[in-house]
């Protein structure tokens, strides 16, 4: 991975930063509405619904080439394979652990994902981590912990298949950056379709007639997860993985706001604690990555 930049420019640094922070809110927002609909419909429904409204906007656009779908494979038929399995086990394992814990509680597992996308950066593509990055992420994950608070769901079933995808989700934006240079939007609808399928051959198992309401619903998750995976591939394609991986704990703190302003939940100190440890964090890498895109600029 040695054509994989060391340091990014400060417009790249905070272009991928941005985007990771702007779907790391639509994700916490589809979460919520996600946790509702699993209750009552199958987890496969789900996933079948939502990516066939997310398939429909992409064919309304004019985006969704097959030719495009199959190219997209032909160009690296083993990364693409893996990357559509984690692809597709990263929602099923989402949506089945919600079922049986809290979302808090899911929420602190996957948050596990940027220490794992770290660590799968610096071993997998070779990127310069360093010790600020390193920091950065234990310093939110201390923040997630003071925010969630480790239970006796920690060592169950649910919370395994929590942590399972959150390290499908992290593995999957390492592989979305070793094929950076692939269309992103076929990247896209490539991973919605195969996520459809999976969730299509679970129907004759498992439906359940719903309502026009909820199917509306299942596909607003779909059309909001399309976004938001969007602009995560992009975040991850334009900027190192480590750099940006810090700033995925930032659905903490949005889920903290929206409860706020929302449900009128006011945070505790624990909460309002971890929640500056997180963004103070954040900050801190921002600062540091703006210093050496500027150093890098004067040296060239």
């Amino acid at each position: 991975m040695s054509d994989l930049p060391a340091t990014p420019s400060r417009r790249d640094a905070e272009i991928g930063i941005a985007f990771m922070l702007l779907a790391m809110f639509l994700f916490t927002a589809n979460d919520a509405l996600g946790k509702w609909v699993v209750a009552d419909m199958p987890v496969g429904q789900i996933l079948a619904v939502r990516s066939a409204a997310a398939l429909a906007l992409l064919a309304l656009i004019g985006r969704l080439k097959p030719r495009a779908l199959v190219a997209q494979i032909k160009a690296d038929p083993a990364l693409s394979a893996l990357r559509l399995a984690l692809v597709a086990a990263e929602p099923a394992c989402f949506y089945w652990s919600v079922r049986y814990l809290p979302l808090a509680d899911v929420f602190a597992f996957y948050m596990a994902s940027p220490l794992f996308l770290t660590i799968l950066s610096a071993v997998v593509l070779r990127e310069p981590v360093g010790p600020r990055r390193w920091t950065a992420v234990l310093l939110g994950l201390v923040g997630v912990v003071l925010v969630f608070p480790p239970s006796g769901a920690a060592l169950s079933l649910p919370a395994l298949v929590a942590l399972a995808g959150s390290l499908s989700l992290a593995g999957m934006l390492v592989l979305t950056r070793m094929l950076r240079h692939s269309d992103a939007v076929g990247l896209l609808a490539l991973q919605t379709l195969v996520v459809g399928l999976a969730g299509a051959a679970t129907l004759p198992f498992a439906y359940v007639a719903a309502s026009p309401l909820v199917f509306g619903q299942m596909a607003v998750l779909g059309v909001v997860a399309l976004a938001a995976h969007y602009l995560m591939n992009q975040s991850v394609s334009i900027a190192p993985s480590s750099l940006v991986a810090p700033f995925q704990y930032s659905s903490i703190v949005w889920a903290i706001l929206l409860g706020y302003l929302v449900w009128g939940d006011f945070p505790s100190w624990r909460a309002l604690a971890g929640t500056a440890l997180i963004t103070g964090s954040g900050l801190a890498v921002l600062h540091f990555e703006r210093r050496a895109a500027q150093r890098a600029a004067r040296q060239s």
